[in-house]
């Protein structure tokens, strides 16, 4: 039994705008998928470890950045007005018979004294617990292992 054959060898020429079409695509998941595109917030790299652990009551969370400066509820906030924001937390807390957790995201390049500053700060607002937030480390699968 003989079929039809209707497919005929392209002999025209292309059309450019699909392909360019797709390369301005390319270009831009590329470009947003790099660091050419500014993110906003600030860039903090939390210091490395394993097996720490968590938090299961309601915690507040302050970051650090390498400068020194301090972030709290997405903001950029002064010590002395961290310090209110944390008690006035506290006082939101109390309420609720609840025992506030301060987590510290604290960059690798701020040195032991900012920790304990920001210990004492949580310590005068009334947060008697703190803990450092780690990222966790990177360990390759070993060939035993499935």
């Amino acid at each position: 039994m003989r079929y039809p054959r209707n497919a005929k060898i392209f002999r025209g020429q292309l059309d450019a705008a699909p392909f360019a079409g797709v390369f301005f695509c390319l270009l831009l998941f590329i470009l947003l998928a790099s660091n050419l595109v500014f993110t906003p917030g600030v860039k903090i790299n939390l210091a490395q470890a394993n097996d720490l652990p968590g938090v299961t009551n309601p915690s507040l969370v302050v970051a650090v950045s390498a400068n020194g400066a301090y972030y709290f509820r997405n903001r950029s906030i002064a010590e002395g007005k961290l310090k209110e924001e944390l008690r006035g937390a506290v006082l939101e807390a109390k309420g609720d018979n609840e025992n506030l957790v301060l987590v510290a995201l604290l960059d690798e390049e701020v040195d032991g004294q900012a920790l304990v500053r920001l210990a004492q700060l949580a310590r005068e607002a009334g947060i008697m617990e703190m803990l450092q937030a780690t990222r966790p480390r990177f360990e390759a699968a070993d060939a035993d292992q499935p």
